[in-house]
C-alpha cells in the first residue's frame, strides 16, 4: 500500500470525507470556519515545539483540517450568506437571474439551471431551475442570458412513483433547491448582460455545429459526431444511444478521460519534435495543456470534460518532468484541484465513474501485463488493449451495477474493435471541425468521416443485438456495492500476491454479499405491500407479495418503466396483469374503488374510498353515508375535480391523498 503515502493522496482522502460529512449532515460553514481559523498558528506551534517522530500530532491535526476544508466548500457552495433561500420570501416577487446552462427539453417544458443575481431588490446569490412551457417555434434562452420573471420558487418535486429516479436529490448534489416556472410571455430578457467564458464556449459551439449541420453528413452520424467531439447529445436518437449502452460502449458518446488521454497521446507524437530545440520540452507542454484547454472550450466546458482535461494536464506535466511519478499521485492532485473548486462534483456518477475507471486502469493494467507478455506483436496488442477495457470495466462495475443496473457482457468486443481507431476518428473530426470553421471542409473528406461513423455505428448495432449478452435489471444496492468495491480490491491484491489476511478479507467480501443475498430473499418472502402509483388516465394498484407482484389496472399500456423500476429494486422475480375490481379486502382493511359510474358502495365504513376516472358525484353526501377513514385521488381525475375533492375533506376533516401532488400512496395492511 506504498501507492498512499503520498502527501496529495492523503490530503485528497480527507477532503472527500469532510465533503461526505457536510453533505450529508447539512452542516452550515460557519463552524468549520471557526475550527479553520486557529488551526493554522495552532499546526506552526506544533510543528515548532513538539518532536514529529514522537506522535503525529502534526498530521493529524492536518487531516483534520482537510475535513475541516472540505465542511466548509460544500457548506459555502450550498449555504452562502447572500443565498436566496437564507431570505424570508413572500409569495410571488422579481427574480434577476442569469442562464448558466440549457437542458435537453422534453414533451412538457424547457428547462434550464440559472444563477440568482438579485431578489425583488436585494443582490442574492444560489441556484434554480427555470421551467418554461415546451414550444418548437418559441425563441430558447442561451447562455448568460440574463432575465426577469415574476413568480413564486417552489421545492423540487419527490419522486411520484416508487423507486422512480430521484430528480430531487440529483438536484441537490448540484446545488439546486427550487426551481421558478414561468410563461415564455411573462419573461423579459435583459437588454445587455454580462459575458462569461461558459457563454463564449456555447457561442462557439453553437456556430460548429450550424456548420457541420450544413455539410451532407447522415443525421444519426452528424449526431454521434456532435457527442463524440463536442459533448453534445441533445440530437442522438433514443435507439442509438440504447444501442451504444447495450453494447457497453456508451462512454464514447461522452467527451472524458478516453477522449482527453487520446488526444493527449496524439498531441505528445505530433509536438515530440520540438524537444529538438532549446527549451523545446517547455513549449511543447504549454502547447499540450494549451490545446487541452482550448479543445474543452470548443466542447462546451462541461463538467464532464473540465474534469478531464483537468486530470490530463497533470499527466501531461508529470511526462514531462520525466521522471518516475506514481501515477495515483497525479491523480489525487488533479481530484483534489477539482473537488476544491467545485465540492459538489463530488456526488456526480460521471465524476465517479471516471476516476473509478483511470484509477482500475493504473492499478490493474500493469498487475495484467506481468501475468502475461505475449511475444506476438499483434497478441500483445490485443491483450493490451483487453487488459485496459478488463481494468477500467472492474473499476466502474460496482458503481454501474448500482446506478444502471445492467452489464454488457460483451464490452470487450466493442472496445477491442473500436478503441483501436479512435484516435484516427478523434483526430480527424478534430481536422473537420477546425476545417468547417474556416469554411474550407472539403467533401470528399466529409464522406469519408461520415463513411467511418457509420461503420462505427453499424458495429455497435451488431454487439447491441446480441441481447442474450446484455445482463439487464440486476438488483444492487449501496451496500453490495461497498462490498463489490471490497471483492474486486481484495481479489487483485490477493492474486497480485498471497498473503493469507488478504485471503480472509476476500472471504469475508465474498461471504458478505451471499449472506446480503439470502437475508433480502428471506425478508423478501414475508413482505407483502400494496401501493396506488401515480399514472395519467389510468389506475394502477401494485400488490406485492412475497417475490411476486399483481398489477391491478384496466389499460396495461406504458405501465413497463413502473413495473420494472418496482421489481429490480424489490428483487421481484414474476410479475402478472389483473382486471380492476372496485371493491378490495385485504387483511380486513376495506378499499372502494369508485370509477366513472359512480355506484355508492353496500356499506357504512370503509378504510379507504380511491376516486378515479372523475366520477359526477356529491362528496360531501358519499362522506356522510359511508365514513372512510380516507380518501385518496389518483392521475385518471380531472384536476378541478381533484382541487374540490381535497377542499370537502378539508372541511370534513378526513385526510385526502392526491397523488399527482403527493406522489404514490402506500397502504397501511398491518393496523392502524
Amino acid at each position: 500500500m506504498r501507492n498512499f503515502n503520498f502527501v496529495s493522496i492523503k490530503l485528497t482522502l480527507c477532503l472527500i470525507v469532510g465533503i461526505l460529512t457536510g453533505y450529508n449532515f447539512e452542516l452550515g460553514p460557519q463552524l468549520s470556519f471557526l475550527v479553520l481559523l486557529p488551526l493554522f498558528p495552532f499546526l506552526y506551534w506544533i510543528n515548532k515545539n513538539i518532536d514529529r517522530e514522537s506522535f503525529p500530532f502534526f498530521e493529524l491535526a492536518v487531516a483534520f483540517g482537510m475535513m475541516a476544508l472540505g465542511i466548509l466548500i460544500v457548506g459555502l457552495s450550498q449555504k452562502m450568506p447572500s443565498n436566496y433561500s437564507q431570505f424570508k420570501q413572500p409569495k410571488e416577487q422579481y427574480w434577476h437571474l442569469k442562464i448558466k446552462e440549457v437542458l435537453k427539453p422534453n414533451p412538457y417544458s424547457q428547462n434550464y439551471f440559472t444563477q440568482v443575481i438579485a431578489v425583488g431588490n436585494e443582490k442574492s446569490s444560489g441556484k434554480l431551475m427555470l421551467k418554461t412551457n415546451s414550444d418548437s417555434t418559441a425563441k430558447r434562452f442561451n447562455i448568460d442570458d440574463e432575465i426577469i420573471i415574476y413568480g413564486k420558487s417552489q421545492p423540487i418535486p419527490l419522486p411520484i412513483n416508487p423507486h422512480q429516479f430521484d430528480y430531487k436529490e440529483y438536484l441537490k448534489k448540484q446545488g439546486i433547491h427550487h426551481q421558478i416556472k414561468a410563461d415564455l410571455e411573462a419573461v423579459v430578457v435583459v437588454g445587455q448582460s454580462s459575458r462569461t467564458i461558459l457563454g463564449l464556449a456555447s457561442q462557439v459551439r453553437k456556430k460548429i455545429i450550424s456548420q457541420l449541420k450544413e455539410q451532407h453528413f447522415g443525421k444519426d452520424e452528424l449526431a454521434v459526431i456532435q457527442a463524440l467531439l463536442l459533448g453534445q447529445r441533445d440530437d442522438i436518437s433514443e435507439n442509438t444511444y440504447n444501442n451504444y449502452k447495450n453494447a457497453g460502449a456508451v462512454h464514447i458518446l461522452a467527451v472524458s478521460g478516453l477522449h482527453v488521454g487520446i488526444l493527449l497521446l496524439l498531441l505528445e507524437f505530433l509536438l515530440s519534435p520540438l524537444k529538438r530545440f532549446p527549451n523545446g520540452r517547455t513549449l511543447k507542454l504549454l502547447l499540450i495543456v494549451l490545446l487541452l484547454w482550448i479543445y474543452a472550450f470548443i466542447a462546451g466546458l462541461s463538467p464532464s470534460i473540465i474534469r478531464a482535461v483537468t486530470m490530463f494536464s497533470f499527466f501531461a506535466y508529470a511526462l514531462y518532468l520525466n521522471r518516475p511519478t506514481n501515477s495515483f499521485n497525479i491523480i489525487a492532485l488533479s481530484m483534489l484541484f477539482i473537488l476544491l473548486i467545485k465540492p459538489l462534483m463530488l456526488f456526480q456518477v460521471g465524476f465517479q465513474m471516471s476516476y473509478a475507471a483511470v484509477i482500475s486502469i493504473v492499478w490493474i493494467y500493469p498487475k495484467l501485463q506481468k501475468f502475461w507478455f505475449p511475444e506476438n506483436w499483434l497478441v500483445r496488442k490485443v491483450w493490451q488493449l483487453l487488459s485496459v477495457s478488463v481494468s477500467a470495466q472492474l473499476g466502474v462495475l460496482p458503481i454501474s451495477l448500482y446506478y444502471f443496473h445492467q452489464f454488457p457482457s460483451l464490452f470487450f468486443v466493442s472496445n477491442l474493435i473500436i478503441v483501436p481507431f479512435l484516435g484516427l476518428i478523434l483526430g480527424m473530426g478534430v481536422l473537420v471541425i477546425f476545417l468547417a470553421l474556416v469554411n474550407h471542409l472539403p467533401n470528399f473528406l466529409v464522406q469519408v468521416y461520415n463513411t467511418l461513423i457509420s461503420a462505427m455505428n453499424s458495429i455497435i448495432d451488431s454487439v447491441a443485438q446480441q441481447e442474450n449478452f446484455v445482463i439487464k435489471e440486476i438488483p444492487f444496492d449501496g451496500f453490495q456495492m461497498l462490498l463489490g468495491y471490497l471483492v474486486i480490491v481484495s481479489m487483485v491484491l490477493f492474486l497480485s500476491r498471497p498473503k493469507w489476511k488478504i485471503a480472509l478479507v476476500l472471504a469475508f467480501g465474498t461471504i458478505g454479499l451471499q449472506v446480503h443475498a439470502i437475508w433480502n430473499q428471506w425478508e423478501l418472502t414475508n413482505r407483502e405491500k400494496l401501493l396506488l402509483v401515480h399514472k395519467a388516465r389510468n389506475t394502477v394498484l401494485l400488490h406485492q407479495i412475497g417475490s411476486g407482484l399483481h398489477i391491478y389496472t384496466k389499460d396495461t399500456t406504458r405501465l413497463n418503466r413502473i413495473k420494472t423500476d418496482y421489481m429490480v429494486a424489490e428483487r421481484i422475480t414474476s410479475s402478472s396483469f389483473v382486471g380492476l375490481r372496485n371493491h378490495y379486502t385485504i387483511h380486513g382493511k376495506s378499499i372502494y374503488i369508485m370509477d366513472s359510474l359512480g355506484i355508492y358502495p353496500n356499506t357504512t365504513s370503509l378504510d379507504f374510498l380511491l376516486l378515479t376516472q372523475s366520477p359526477k358525484i356529491n362528496l360531501e353526501r358519499l362522506l356522510d353515508s359511508i365514513n372512510p377513514k380516507m380518501v385518496l385521488a389518483d392521475g385518471s381525475n380531472y384536476k378541478n375535480y381533484i382541487m374540490r375533492w381535497g377542499r370537502t375533506c378539508a372541511e370534513k376533516e378526513i385526510p385526502f391523498h392526491n397523488t399527482g401532488e403527493k406522489g404514490y400512496y402506500t397502504f397501511n395492511l398491518k393496523g392502524d
